[in-house]
């Protein structure tokens, strides 16, 4: 069953009913003001940290679900209603949702009154526009009021929602004209400040919420609205909100337009105060000014239109399939820009408070994202550098506001300093730009702790040869990407996490995934320090490579497959002598990913284990079988129910990892298989099963064992975007930036005749045209560069901001 469709020539997705089986959301902003908001108006915003700067308020887990957002209330004579249809959840004569990229458009129309409401920010800006279109759709003159409403945030989101005692009394607002500030905290230690404005004069306004509301009401029918007045109310202390009231008189077929501006504001410490007790409003009057105009909002719009052609034009396939090119243009890209921005941090599922910036998330986030804008990659790659730990570790998060590390979600995974190397050659293969290694780079944030990022990267590396356990196999430590395998924890206390408690000092729990890991990027730092010059270092790094190689050969094959580790016993994990949770798809992916068993046979058959005990219908699962009963030397994994989560779910994260590795062995037929199971488009036909969104992957589905298989949870912000992108472009289309050039290398289905590829790379455009008379999955006959065969399918770096015309004879 359909809740919308896909309007490809908009780059929208069109929402035709508010009763969806979820909210469904998009993101507003690009890179510090930022904003959630669902296909009810629903969400929130905040200034580069959802934790620390969050501007509204927004109630997680909350009944009804999703309430809270910016809303809008029609009064017309007896009768009040929302356009959004939340929260008055007023039947609609007509509704409709467009998520677009960046921005949100709602219309809904009741009585003859149609409003369409627009959400974007604009490119740049710190503040979230919200244009209204109010139309008389009737015969005859409508007289109506129309209210607004937000709610303001006590900035920190967590001390929001804990710390009443105190912030029942530090609510404060000023009221100038059609302006609503909200200035808490600002007389003290804040220099920030919000407001909402409109570009008309107001009948009246409230600021305090229980006024507007009414002290026992709630958002679906506040008093105000009710009565069809304001009450001119000032917050003072309790909860702070803004909201206007327009009365307008509108004749038939007659629209007039309204523009609304929710800003952030930041003044200079000494520039705080325009004479005392009153704020500094000089930069809200400039912001509410450059939009104070429907002709201002409308090329502001376009603007934004205009940054998102561009972007998206730098890698455009057709494959005739209008499933797999909306997904590859369009809103696979889109969505690794917002993971990219956010990291794990503020979904429908993450709350903004319990995670900040992923230091494996971020780095994973990168390799979808890099193409891009790829001097913002570059930044990030360097703030997260300057986490690191001068051991080689890594803190697992940094908070965005300050970047600095911190062990909040608990620390010592001891994969994440091998992902940073990852980024790094994903950053250097797509620009070319060697320069990143030779910036200084500070350990734990330290200025006087500081060396270059090669050396950053050096020291990730030799963290694993520097915890190895008794197979000469990587230590997991706290866990390795599987954060809920957790092998050192034993946690027998319920009020703990497993990711922050008390872990055994344990040299014996050894990881599989690390060490195929190793072996995969480990080649990539060898080809870094061969780049540079660097070659005893790169003799060494081989030498600790090969040792890994036949460690895992040694004691990580299990006949059929890799096992996935060894517990704090040094008993097999992941294993054909297991009662449960024999099978793991992670090491089948990363060690066939690393060329492992490429030339026994061993990856064959851990990949055709793969596909008879692991896949199902709704895509691969993450084990099998799924553990039934807590397993205290397991940890986390086995305390989800059956068939969820990381206890033999489908991890859409990691399924990427096989299709790569099916393309690695030749099979695209396959690859494209896995990816079509689990792509967005090919499951919005069930997505009343799927339940969440069908424009953006999801992080995991619920599995066989499940009690609803299919039902997917956890979307937007998750490591499956990018993967799910580099699977995709990289290896089923074989589009791969390299050192030296771009590698063509296309592994699909047998049935294909071929496919074209514009792609942008270090500043020439490549067209390329990929046939395939022979009807193989893989294989390159030929390549014909601007009329000139090529020697190889590795396309050199042209640079020379020119078009080349590239076509790829398969065979």
């Amino acid at each position: 069953m359909k809740f919308g469709y896909f309007d490809d020539s908009k780059r929208e997705y069109i929402i035709t009913t508010p009763l969806t089986p979820y909210p469904w959301i998009n993101y507003l902003g690009m890179q510090d003001f930022l904003s959630l908001i669902s296909n009810h108006a629903g969400g929130y915003c905040f200034y580069k940290d959802a934790r620390l700067r969050r501007i509204t308020r927004f109630r997680y887990n909350n009944v009804p679900l999703d309430m809270g957002g910016r809303y809008f209330y029609i009064k017309d004579g007896d009768d009040f209603w929302s356009p959004s249809w939340m929260p008055t959840r007023k039947d609609l004569e007509f509704y409709q949702c467009r998520h677009g990229l960046g921005y949100t458009i709602i219309t809904g129309r009741r009585n003859g009154i149609e409003v369409e409401q627009k959400f974007f920010v604009p490119v740049n800006e710190n503040c979230e526009i919200h244009h209204l279109k109010i139309t008389n759709m009737t015969n005859n003159k409508k007289d109506i009021k129309l209210f607004s409403f937000i709610e303001f945030c006590l900035w920190n989101a967590l001390d929001d929602m804990t710390n009443f005692q105190r912030n029942f009394s530090t609510g404060e607002v000023e009221i100038e004209g059609s302006v609503i500030y909200h200035k808490t905290e600002y007389r003290e230690r804040r220099n920030h400040y919000s407001f909402y404005s409109v570009n008309t004069p107001i009948a009246g306004f409230d600021t305090d919420r229980d006024t507007f509301l009414g002290l026992y009401r709630g958002f679906e029918n506040p008093v105000a609205v009710e009565m069809g007045k304001s009450f001119n109310s000032e917050a003072h202390g309790w909860s702070p909100i803004a909201s206007h009231m327009i009365e307008l008189s509108l004749l038939p077929g007659e629209t007039t337009e309204l523009i609304f501006i929710l800003g952030y504001i930041e003044n200079e410490p000494d520039k705080k105060w325009l004479k005392k007790g009153i704020i500094n409003k000089e930069k809200a009057y400039k912001m509410i000014e450059k939009f104070s105009k429907p002709e201002d909002v409308n090329a502001a719009f376009e603007k934004l239109k205009e940054f998102w052609n561009r972007l998206l034009d730098k890698f455009n396939v057709s494959t005739g399939i209008d499933k797999v090119d909306r997904m590859v243009n369009i809103w696979n890209q889109y969505q690794c820009m917002v993971t990219f921005n956010l990291s794990r941090s503020a979904s429908y599922f993450e709350s903004g408070i319990g995670r900040g910036m992923g230091f494996r998330d971020s780095n994973q986030d990168i390799l979808g994202f890099v193409h891009q804008i790829p001097e913002r990659a570059r930044e990030r790659i360097l703030d997260l550098a300057a986490t690191q730990l001068e051991d080689g570790g890594a803190y697992h998060q940094y908070q965005p506001l300050t970047k600095r590390g911190n062990n909040e979600i608990g620390g010592n995974f001891n994969d994440d300093p091998l992902w940073l190397i990852l980024s790094t050659v994903h950053y250097i293969k797509e620009t070319g730009d060697w320069t990143i290694l030779n910036e200084m780079v500070p350990f734990e944030n330290n200025p006087e702790k500081v060396g270059t990022m090669f050396e950053h990267l050096k020291r990730a590396f030799y963290h694993v040869v520097n915890n190895l356990g008794p197979h000469g196999l990587p230590l997991i430590g706290r866990a390795d990407w599987n954060d809920c395998l957790n092998l050192n924890a034993f946690s027998t206390n319920p009020d703990e996490s497993f990711q922050t408690c008390d872990n055994k000092d344990g040299k014996t729990a050894e990881s599989v995934m690390i060490a195929g890991m190793f072996v995969y990027v480990g080649k990539e730092f060898v080809k870094l320090c061969e780049k540079t010059g660097n070659f005893e270092l790169a003799k060494d790094a081989q030498k600790h490579i090969d040792n890994m190689k036949e460690a895992i050969l040694n004691y990580g094959y299990d006949g059929e497959w890799f096992l996935r580790a060894y517990d704090y016993f040094g008993n097999k994990v992941g294993s054909k002598e297991c009662d449960e949770g024999k099978i793991f798809i992670e090491t089948q992916g990363f060690c066939v990913m690393a060329g492992i068993g490429l030339d026994d046979g061993k990856a064959i058959s851990a990949l055709d284990s793969v596909k008879k005990y692991l896949d199902t219908e709704h895509g691969i699962v993450l084990v099998q079988p799924a553990f039934t009963e807590y397993k205290i030397h397991l940890g986390e994994i086995t305390s989800y129910p059956p068939g969820y989560k990381e206890n033999a779910a489908v991890f859409c994260h990691n399924n990427p990892w096989i299709m790569i590795a099916e393309c690695i062995v030749g099979r695209g037929d396959r690859a494209f298989e896995y990816w079509s199971k689990i792509a967005p488009s090919y499951r919005e036909e069930i997505s009343d099963v799927h339940k969440i969104e069908p424009y953006v992957y999801c992080q995991m589905i619920a599995g066989k064992d499940a009690y609803k298989p299919g039902e997917a949870k956890n979307s937007w912000l998750t490591g499956s975007a990018a993967w799910n992108f580099v699977a995709m472009t990289q290896w089923i289309l074989g589009i791969r930036p390299d050192f030296d050039g771009l590698l063509i290398d296309p592994c699909i289905p047998a049935s294909w005749e071929g496919f074209k590829v514009k792609r942008v790379f270090r500043n020439s455009v490549y067209n390329i045209e990929v046939k395939n008379p022979n009807k193989v999955s893989k294989g390159v006959k030929k390549v014909i560069v601007d009329g000139n065969e090529m020697p190889s399918n590795l396309i050199p770096a042209f640079s020379d901001g020119k078009e080349h015309f590239v076509q790829v004879i398969m065979g």
